[in-house]
C-alpha cells in the first residue's frame, strides 16, 4: 500500500539562516516580513510588516533583519533530502519547502508508523528543524493535509475525501482563478468540491484543475522524478546554545557521522576524508580535516579520529553549529570477513594507522611501499601518502628482508666461510639480479644466510667485484 509522507518546512526561508531565539529574527522579502522567529513574533511582528514598522515595535530591542536567500533555501532542502534518503529511496522535493517521501514500503524496517514518525521527529530536532507533516495515499493529498490539524494529517483510518473535506480552498494557491470563481458560487472548502460531478467540475473549472483533483485522490498518476543522490555529502547540527566544551561536541559529532555512514552504505560509497566545520558564535568558521589510510565507511572508525582531533582544539570563541563535509567519495570495496574469526581479533593496521597520525601529526608516520625496480635499494621506498598507489611492501618482497641497510656492508671470508659477527651458512640462492648496464653495470647473485643463533641474513656476492655483502636482516 502505498503511503507518502509530506513534511512541509514553513519557517525554510528563517531556519536556513538562523536558528537562534535569543533574540527576534526577521526575514526580509521586498522590505517586507516574509518570516519571523517567536521573539519577533511576541513583540507583534507579523508576516507582510514593513520593515519600518518592524524597528517601529522593536523600539529599544535589537532586530537581527536577513534578507531572503533562496539558494541557501534550496541547499538546505538538498541537505534534508540526503538525510531522509537513509529513510526511503522513493522521495522528491515539492515547491520550495516540501519533502514527500513514500513510507508505505519501509514501514517493516522501522516497526510500525509510529516508530518511523518519532525517528523522523527526533532527526529533525536534531537538526533545528520544525515541519508541519501530512500522511495520504497520495503525494498532494498529504501536502494538502499538512495544513490541516495534527490529528486530520495522520488520521489515516478515515477516507482520503473525509479527510480533504474541511480544509479551504485557499490552499490551491496555483488555481487562483478558478478558487475566486469557485468561492463566489459559495464553494469555499475542498469537501464542496469534491462532491460535485466529475464532468461538471471539468466544466466549469478546466482541465488542468481537474486533473490535479484526480491526482489528489489517486484516480490519476503523479509521476514524478525521484531524488538521485549526489556525489558529496554535506549536513548539520546546530546546538541552540553556545558549547565551550570540546566534549560537549562528541554527541553531535556521533550523530552526523551515523547519518554519513547511513548515506555511503545506501550508496555502495566509501571516504577517506572528512571536513569538520565548527560555526562560532562570532560568525566564523573553523575547519578541522581528518584523513584515514583506508577508505570505508565505519562511523565508529571516524568517530574515535574526531575525537583525538577535538581534544587538540583550542577554540576561542564558544561553537553554536557543526557542519560534516565529505567530498572524496568513491566505489565501495567489499572486506573480506573470517567467519570463525575470534572474538578478540586485533584490531586492523589502517585504524591503528589513523590513530597515530592523528595524535602524533601526518609527517610522523611514513609507509613503505614497493616499486618496480630491478635493484632492491631502489625498490623500497618510503612515503607520507597513505593512499599511495604503490605496491605494499610485504605484497611484493617474497624472499627478501623487510628493510634493507643504508649500505651493503662487506663480508669478511675465512677458510671459505662467511662471517658477520660470527660464522654464516647459505640456506637458499642464489636469486641473480643485473641491471644498471647503462649507468655502472652490477651483477648480484643474492643468498639467504643464517648464523649459529639461527638469526637470518640477505647476502649477495658481487660477480664483478666478486666480493661478498651483507643487504638486509630478516625480522
Amino acid at each position: 500500500m502505498s503511503l507518502w509522507l509530506c513534511l512541509r518546512f514553513e519557517q525554510l526561508p528563517l531556519q536556513c539562516l538562523s536558528r537562534c531565539e535569543e533574540q527576534p529574527v526577521v526575514v526580509l522579502a521586498r522590505q517586507r516580513v516574509l518570516r519571523a522567529n517567536d521573539c519577533a513574533a511576541a513583540l507583534g511582528i507579523r508576516e507582510g510588516t514593513g520593515s519600518a514598522t518592524v524597528r517601529a515595535l522593536a523600539g529599544d530591542e535589537p532586530v537581527l533583519l536577513l534578507e531572503r536567500d533562496e539558494q541557501a533555501e534550496q541547499r538546505c532542502l538538498q541537505q534534508l533530502c540526503c538525510w531522509a534518503y537513509s529513510i526511503t529511496p522513493t522521495l522528491h522535493t515539492w515547491r520550495q519547502d516540501c519533502l514527500q517521501l513514500e513510507i508505505g514500503g519501509c514501514l517493516s524496517l522501522f516497526r510500525g508508523l509510529d516508530a518511523l514518525l518519532a525517528a523522523v521527529a527526533h532527526a529533525l530536532g536534531n537538526r533545528g528543524y520544525r515541519a508541519r507533516s501530512g500522511l495520504a495515499a497520495t503525494p498532494k493529498a498529504a501536502w494538502l493535509l499538512s495544513f490541516g490539524d495534527e490529528d486530520c494529517a495522520r488520521d489515516i483510518h478515515q477516507t482520503l475525501p473525509e479527510r480533504l473535506a474541511p480544509l479551504p480552498l485557499e490552499l490551491l494557491d496555483d488555481f487562483s482563478g478558478t478558487v475566486d470563481s469557485l468561492r463566489r458560487a459559495g464553494l469555499h472548502k475542498l469537501g464542496d468540491i469534491l462532491q460535485l460531478p466529475p464532468s461538471a467540475l471539468g466544466r466549469r473549472c478546466g482541465k488542468e484543475f481537474s486533473h490535479f483533483l484526480q491526482q489528489v485522490l489517486g484516480q490519476r498518476e503523479d509521476l514524478q522524478a525521484d531524488y538521485c543522490p549526489p556525489a558529496s555529502f554535506n549536513d548539520e547540527y546546530w546546538f541552540g546554545y553556545e558549547v565551550k566544551a570540546n566534549a560537549e561536541l562528541l554527541p553531535a559529532a556521533q550523530t552526523l557521522l551515523q547519518s554519513l555512514c547511513r548515506f555511503l552504505r545506501n550508496t555502495q560509497l566509501q571516504t577517506v576524508e572528512i571536513t569538520w566545520q565548527l560555526a562560532g558564535i562570532d560568525h566564523k568558521v573553523h575547519e578541522v580535516v581528518i584523513r584515514s589510510a583506508s577508505s570505508h565507511s565505519d562511523w565508529q572508525s571516524w568517530h574515535q579520529l574526531t575525537r583525538i582531533h577535538f581534544e587538540q582544539l583550542q577554540l576561542s570563541t564558544g561553537v553554536e553549529g557543526l557542519a560534516l563535509d565529505c567530498q572524496k567519495l568513491q566505489a565501495g570495496q567489499l572486506d573480506s570477513i573470517d567467519l570463525f574469526a575470534p572474538g578478540n581479533q586485533r584490531e586492523p593496521l589502517a585504524a591503528l594507522l589513523d590513530r597515530l597520525r592523528s595524535r602524533l601529526g601526518l609527517q610522523a608516520v611514513e609507509k613503505i611501499g614497493y616499486r618496480d625496480e630491478h635493484l632492491p635499494e631502489f625498490a623500497l621506498h618510503t612515503s607520507n601518502d597513505m593512499a599511495d598507489s604503490e605496491r605494499p611492501a610485504s605484497m611484493a618482497c617474497g624472499q627478501r628482508p623487510f628493510w634493507l641497510m643504508p649500505q651493503p656492508q662487506a663480508l669478511r671470508q675465512r677458510r671459505n666461510h662467511l662471517y658477520w659477527h660470527s660464522p654464516l651458512d647459505l640456506l637458499y640462492g642464489p636469486e641473480r639480479i643485473e641491471d644498471n648496464w647503462w649507468q655502472q653495470a652490477i651483477c648480484r647473485d643474492y643468498y639467504i644466510a643464517a648464523d649459529n643463533k639461527g638469526q637470518h641474513y640477505w647476502v649477495f656476492c658481487d660477480r664483478l667485484e666478486r666480493r661478498w655483502y651483507v643487504h638486509g636482516v630478516f625480522a
